[in-house]
C-alpha cells in the first residue's frame, strides 16, 4: 500500500527516465504549481522522455487545494487525451503532491502518478504515505483518499530555492518523527544547524526521517493503529491552519504542526507525565524560530469546533496522539474542552 520506497536521488535525471519507463505510459502529464513551473520545470524540460509530455500549473499556496484546481486538473486530463495508461507527475511541494494524487487517483478510476518532491516539507510529509487530498468548506485535506505514488522521487537540489521559512516550516514535520521515534534520533534532529542549514549535512537525517514515516505506514496503510502516531501535533496544528485560512492570514504548515506539537506534548505532560525537560527543548526551538501564532481567547470556540471536524476524530470525542515520552506513543486519545482551554492559555504565556 505504501508504494515504493522514496529516494533521494543521486543522478535524478536517470532516476526519474528509470521512474517513468517502470510505468511505460502511453503519455505523461507533468503538474506544476506557479513556484515550481517557475524554478524547477525548466530542469525537467530537457529530460528525453518528457518532450512532448502535456503541462498543467495551478496558483501555489496551500489556500489553492481545492475542488476548484481538481476541476481544472480533471478537465485538462479529459480535453488531452488522458487515460488509464498515462502518468502524473507532481512536481512540487506538498499541496502539489496532496491534489495531484487526489486528481490522478481519481481521474478514469486512477492513473498512477509520480511526486517529484521540491519542498523539505513534502519530502518528510505529504509526498510519502499514499494520503492525498483537497481541502473542502475551510477544513484541511477533508477530501480525498488512499492512493500511493509509484516512486517518490527527492531531488535535494530543488531546496536551494526554498527561502528559509519554507525549510525551516519541513524540519517541524523531521522534529515530529523524532518524537514518535527514539531519543537517540531526537539528540540527533535537534542538534542540527538550522541557521545554517547546510542540505549535505540534513541529507541523512531526511533519510532517516521519511523511513520511520515509511515503517509506520506500511504497518498500518489505512490509518487503523499506529499510523495515527504520524498525527502528533497535527489536531492542534490543523486547527491553527484553518482558522488562519478563515481569517485570510495563511500560515506554513510547519509553523500550524510545531505550535500543534507544543499543545500536544503539554497535554501529554498534564495528562500521561511527558517529559518537561524535552518539552522545554521543543518550547526553546519554537521560540527561537518558529514564534507564535496570533490568537486569543476569543478564539479558543472556533479552534475546538476545527478540531471536532477532524477527520481523525472516530465518535464525536476530539482524538489525540499524545507521548508519555519520546517514542512512547499513546494513540486514541481524548481531552475535555478545560483542558484544551488549560493548553491555550499555556501556549499564550510563552
Amino acid at each position: 500500500m505504501s508504494g515504493n520506497i522514496t529516494k533521494i536521488c543521486t543522478n535524478f535525471a536517470t532516476e526519474l527516465n528509470e521512474a517513468i519507463a517502470n510505468v511505460l505510459p502511453e503519455n505523461i502529464f507533468i503538474l506544476t504549481d506557479s513556484n515550481t513551473q517557475k524554478y524547477c520545470l525548466p530542469t525537467l524540460q530537457n529530460f528525453d522522455k518528457l518532450k512532448g509530455c502535456h503541462f498543467i500549473n495551478i496558483p501555489n499556496g496551500d489556500e489553492n487545494k481545492h475542488i476548484n484546481s481538481a476541476l481544472e486538473i480533471w478537465k485538462y486530463l479529459s480535453e488531452n487525451g488522458a487515460t488509464r495508461k498515462s502518468l502524473m507527475i507532481n512536481v512540487g511541494g506538498g499541496m502539489i503532491t496532496d491534489i495531484g494524487g487526489f486528481t490522478a487517483s481519481t481521474f478514469k478510476r486512477g492513473i498512477p502518478y509520480i511526486n517529484v518532491s521540491t519542498t523539505l516539507l513534502g519530502a518528510v510529509d505529504a509526498a510519502t504515505g499514499g494520503k492525498t487530498g483537497i481541502n473542502f468548506m475551510g477544513l484541511k485535506n477533508e477530501i480525498g483518499v488512499f492512493a500511493p505514488a509509484k516512486d517518490v522521487l527527492i531531488n535535494i537540489d530543488f531546496f536551494k530555492t526554498l527561502d528559509h521559512k519554507n525549510l525551516v516550516s519541513g524540519y517541524a514535520e523531521m522534529l515530529k518523527h523524532a518524537l514518535i521515534d527514539t531519543a537517540e534520533e531526537w539528540k540527533k534532529v535537534i542538534s542540527y544547524d538550522l541557521e545554517k542549514f547546510d542540505l549535505e549535512e540534513l541529507r541523512p537525517l531526511l533519510t532517516a526521517s521519511f523511513r520511520i514515516k515509511e515503517r509506520i505506514v506500511e504497518a498500518d496503510p489505512l490509518e487503523a493503529n499506529i499510523r495515527k502516531a504520524l498525527n502528533l501535533g497535527h489536531t492542534f496544528g490543523h486547527a491553527f491552519e484553518s482558522h488562519s485560512y478563515k481569517h485570510n492570514q495563511p500560515v506554513l504548515h510547519g509553523y500550524a504542526v510545531m505550535w500543534g506539537l507544543l499543545c500536544e506534548l503539554y497535554l501529554s505532560h498534564i495528562k500521561i507525565g511527558f517529559p518537561k525537560k524535552t518539552l522545554s527543548e521543543l518550547r526553546n526551538i519554537s521560540k527561537e524560530y518558529y514564534g507564535s501564532y496570533a490568537f486569543d481567547c476569543n478564539d479558543y470556540e472556533s479552534l475546538v469546533e476545527y478540531m471536532t471536524h477532524d477527520k481523525k476524530n472516530d465518535s464525536k470525542e476530539i482524538n489525540f496522539t499524545l507521548l508519555a515520552d519520546i517514542g512512547d506513543i499513546r494513540i486514541n486519545q481524548t481531552a475535555s474542552v478545560d483542558e484544551i482551554y488549560e493548553t491555550f492559555d499555556w501556549l499564550l504565556s510563552l
